[in-house]
């Protein structure tokens, strides 16, 4: 089959929820994929981050593997194994607690919220109050925590108890926060919001704010987590600790899985049997390929790699923004990156990937690189030179 015949397979039998780009992936291995044609791609953007140690990394193949050939799911009424291993590698990396294992971001999210308001219940609160240009995921109830309007219009009346604020203002914060209030949610790094950064000192004020007021601070670290940031979780730049973290994307490399993470502070069990549940959540494959992530993280000194990466790679864009006008910013963290145009930046885009290198758009202006983070200075040199030809033809 050709790209056509399968994009003809998708108008008549899948929905169409995707604004699709002409590309029918069918094979990639690290930060390489190949279309169904044949043609080769440099992914800067694999799968949203969810491949972050590139794609079909051998050690997370291998784990793949081993465990289909033993056992593939294990109802979480019984024990599993690669379960707690997995919630043991997770807790030593980031802080005392436990972890409720889901299938994504928009489910650990969910579970998030469900946390708080089972939290707050027995004082009435359940207000939970998010950032302006924030996404936490696609169900109703993150939809309503999302702070934009276009992704939550046509989907009316929303479930009540969510507030929007913008990011890094501490006062209108404040002013949100009622007696209604149990939890204050945030991205430390906006992806879908246009790689916008929290502020340092607003950070550990929002952390007072919360131990004030008896709030629960959540951290969405759907996308900058596992290392995306060159530390396991970006909450470990700003030092201050969450009360409930959220994990996605990256922590499977490429299989579908999502956790809630629970500070051990929190004294009480507030999500109990039969509270709260995921049928595949935490199951045997998933879990294997999770724990073949940490040990590939630790193994290949990816941390170090990130933070050396990132900065070349931030070098690198800014010696471009300083050739070309268009460019009004480059802003993030380790390999989250984002480059702010003074126009639209869907045609970049277009030609990036006709080049033969696959990048994102976000908020119409905001390009999105988000590389493996097991890039090195030889691909990040190849795709900056594709860059810097398609920003010379326009």
């Amino acid at each position: 089959m050709n790209t056509k015949e399968v994009a003809d397979l998708y108008d008549r039998y899948v929905l169409p929820t995707y604004r699709k780009s002409p590309l029918c992936i069918v094979k990639g291995k690290g930060s390489k994929v190949w279309d169904i044609e044949g043609k080769e791609y440099l992914d800067f953007f694999p799968g949203w981050a969810v491949s972050g140690l590139g794609h079909c990394h051998p050690n997370v193949v291998h784990a793949i593997k081993h465990q289909v050939r033993k056992l593939l799911h294990v109802p979480n009424n019984y024990y599993g194994l690669k379960q707690g291993q997995l919630a043991e590698k997770i807790i030593a990396k980031s802080f005392p607690g436990r972890v409720f294992f889901c299938n994504s971001g928009a489910e650990a999210m969910e579970s998030a919220i469900k946390f708080a308001r089972k939290f707050g219940s027995p004082t009435g609160r359940y207000e939970m109050v998010s950032m302006e240009r924030s996404f936490h995921g696609r169900t109703l109830a993150t939809v309503a925590a999302t702070g934009q309007e276009r992704i939550q219009k046509g989907f009316e009346p929303l479930p009540e108890g969510f507030k929007h604020v913008p990011l890094n203002d501490l006062e209108a914060l404040k002013r949100a926060v009622t007696n209604k209030t149990v939890a204050i949610a945030l991205e430390l790094i906006q992806g879908e919001g246009g790689i916008n950064v929290a502020d340092q000192a607003y950070v550990r004020e929002v952390r007072a704010l919360c131990d004030e007021k008896n709030l629960l601070l959540i951290f969405d670290e759907v996308q900058t987590g596992i290392g995306r940031t060159g530390k396991w979780f970006a909450y470990q730049h700003y030092g201050v600790e969450p009360d409930l973290m959220t994990l996605a994307k990256s922590l499977g490399s490429g299989v579908p899985i999502g956790a809630l993470v629970v500070h051990r502070k929190i004294k009480e069990d507030v999500l109990t049997p039969g509270s709260h549940a995921c049928t595949y959540g935490g199951n045997p494959l998933v879990t294997a390929a999770a724990l073949a992530v940490f040990k590939t993280i630790e193994k290949e000194k990816l941390l170090q790699n990130v933070a050396l990466m990132g900065d070349y790679l931030r070098s690198k864009l800014l010696e471009l923004k300083a050739k070309y006008s268009l460019i009004k910013e480059v802003r993030g963290i380790g390999l989250m990156l984002g480059v702010e145009l003074d126009r639209p930046g869907a045609a970049i885009v277009d030609r990036c990937r006709e080049r033969g290198l696959l990048i994102n758009c976000t908020q119409e202006r905001v390009l999105r690189l988000l590389p493996a983070i097991t890039i090195t200075k030889r691909l990040i040199d190849q795709g900056v030179r594709i860059l810097d030809g398609v920003f010379a033809s326009i």
